[in-house]
């Protein structure tokens, strides 16, 4: 009976096993290759995340001109080699272009990719200066700044690898023009250098501050000059190590621009007496690119066990600030400023003269301060004065405003003229015959109550000076003045 009973237990067990197989071995393989995945993430991932190592910008020149490299070159060339290296090493470096990457590893990477971000907002920088710094007139950089100043984030088409590569195309066909008997060049004088420079000092300023926030205590910021009320929101401490690379990414583009711009501004530089302040500053950005041993970003205090990264960086930002903006102060005695052409006024004196022109017929109707000679000024003190009424007080004010261009020399010759027919305007105490001009205190007093106003003289009208004396009592008569015979008596 038990071999029986033992018999049809292995039966049933068989029958079980084929009716409900067991699939545990399936998740064995599937755990493996997801370790093995990750394994690889990982590894790419420390890979990609190695910053590239710097270039000669000697060497990128001849390297970008291909074979027009042995033919000289533009002033310009230098600088346009490097910021294509710049855009190239964005493309080309292990792992491409990650800032937009959607997928892993390049999705779980943030250090190099805000890396890339400072990288790409100081080649943005270069190509809005590049046509102030460009002679003559080159649409193509136009484009390229176009192309650099879009979403760093796209991953659609057009992508930010497509555009950049268009950026590229736009800056090889300008390095093409600036060879030999090339059309294109960089100013000899050094134009638009300055205002780089003062977009670079602001910059480091903003990097200062921003590394400066992520600091608990700011009384650790005594020894740099960095304003602690000036400071932004404390960085959250899973974004420090982010503000670092960026940073760091900013002096490293930073570095080798002004390397390549040197090359090609040196005679504007040592006229102006900062070459040895450029190579400082060079220096200084060069010592911000020193290994980091630390495999993370820390953010230590004082002479703690941890180190402070970022207080570290933004000492040498800040230092780089004040190297800039002296480097721009030197540039700025040499360098030409831009000057107003003939056809286009100071803004100022186009908005002066406009307001003048609009205030002065303001109060009155058209027509009266339309007439050269100034009769439609006499004719409106007269339509006052037979009236009986009191000229008002806009009127006045604008009437004595002209007699601030009350003629002299030849023009004062047709004075008899205009007082000939002072008659018909019934003030026959003003323009009685053989009348002297009134004396030059009662112009002068005209002259002040029309100053009280707007001051402003409309151009081309010229008012004789009886008329001036008009003006210049209807504007008193207004104010409770006395008589305007009392003041002209003969």
């Amino acid at each position: 009976m038990a071999l029986s009973h033992k018999g049809a237990a292995r039966r049933r067990s068989r029958t079980e096993v084929l009716e409900r197989p067991e699939y545990g071995w399936i998740w064995r393989p599937l755990l493996v290759l997801l370790v093995i995945y990750l394994v690889v993430c990982l590894g790419l991932g420390i890979w990609w995340s190695r910053t590239p190592a710097g270039f000669d910008v000697e060497q990128v020149v001849a390297e970008q001109r291909g074979a027009a490299s042995g033919s000289p070159a533009s002033r310009g060339a230098v600088t346009t080699a490097g910021l294509m290296t710049l855009v190239e090493t964005l493309l080309e470096k292990p792992g491409g272009y990650l800032r937009n990457d959607v997928a892993p590893p390049g999705l779980w990477l943030d250090n190099m990719p805000a890396w890339e971000l400072g990288v790409l907002d100081q080649a943005r920088r270069l190509a809005r200066s590049l046509p102030a710094m460009e002679q003559t007139s080159a649409p193509v950089l136009e484009g390229v700044q176009e192309r650099l100043m879009g979403d760093s984030r796209d991953w659609l088409y057009p992508s930010t690898e497509k555009r950049l590569e268009q950026a590229l195309d736009g800056l090889d066909g300008y390095l093409a023009a600036l060879g030999e008997g090339g059309e294109a060049a960089f100013g000899d004088q050094g134009q638009g250098l300055a205002a780089w420079l003062e977009a670079i000092t602001g910059s480091l300023d903003e990097l200062g501050l921003r590394l400066s926030a992520s600091i608990g205590s700011h009384d650790e910021l005594r020894d740099l000059d960095i304003d602690a009320e000036a400071l932004p929101a404390r960085t959250p401490w899973y974004r420090v190590d982010d503000v670092f690379f960026e940073a760091r990414g900013q002096a490293w583009a930073l570095m080798h621009l002004l390397e390549a711009v040197q090359r090609d501004q040196a005679d504007v530089l040592a006229s102006a007496g900062v070459t040895e302040r450029w190579e400082q500053l060079v220096a200084e950005l060069q010592r911000s690119q020193r290994r980091l041993w630390s495999p993370l970003v820390l953010n230590g205090s004082g002479f703690g066990l941890f180190a402070n990264h970022s207080l570290v960086l933004a000492n040498h930002m800040v230092r780089a600030r004040d190297l800039a903006r002296q480097v721009t102060e030197g540039l700025d005695e040499v360098t030409p400023a831009p000057a107003p052409t003939a056809s286009e006024p100071p803004v100022v004196e186009v908005e002066r003269s406009e307001d003048a022109v609009e205030e002065a017929p303001a109060e009155e109707d058209e027509g009266e301060m339309s007439a050269p000679s100034g009769e439609g000024v006499a004719d409106t003190g007269a339509a006052a004065a037979s009236r009986g009424e009191a000229p008002a007080e806009g009127a006045a004010t604008d009437e004595g405003e002209e007699a601030q261009a009350a003629p002299t020399g030849e023009e004062a010759a047709d004075e008899p003229a205009i007082e000939q027919q002072a008659p018909d305007t019934g003030e026959g105490e003003m323009a009685s015959s053989g009348s002297e001009p009134a004396p030059a205190e009662t112009r002068e007093e005209g002259s002040d109550e029309a100053m009280s106003g707007d001051a402003a003289a409309t151009e081309g009208e010229q008012v004789p000076s009886d008329t001036a004396e008009e003006g210049g009592d209807e504007a008193t008569a207004d104010d409770g003045a006395t008589a305007e015979g009392d003041q002209l008596g003969s």
